[in-house]
């Protein structure tokens, strides 16, 4: 996954799929898998959100120069992509 130029690393489809299983298996009932990448790590990291409101309080990859930036969104259940 994000194997283009517009990214700053691939993710491995095993590790997202890992993530997504995770957040349904939750105590919590997420509802969102966020994307987002560390920039100081150097590496992708899963954030889980009950609502789509939440998405929106993730600065964006590439429009910021924040430590963490949301790269992607996706609906637990559904697996699409939501941003």
């Amino acid at each position: 996954m994000f194997d283009s130029p517009d990214f700053p690393l691939s993710l491995e489809e095993s590790l997202f799929e890992t993530w997504l299983e995770k957040g349904r298996e939750s105590k919590i009932s997420y509802a969102y898998l966020l994307v987002i990448w560390d920039e100081f790590e150097g590496e992708y990291l899963p954030v889980f959100v009950q609502t789509r409101s939440e998405i929106q309080s993730y600065p964006r990859y590439g429009t910021t120069p924040e430590r963490q930036m949301l790269v992607a969104a996706y609906d637990l259940y559904s697996e699409s992509r939501v941003l």
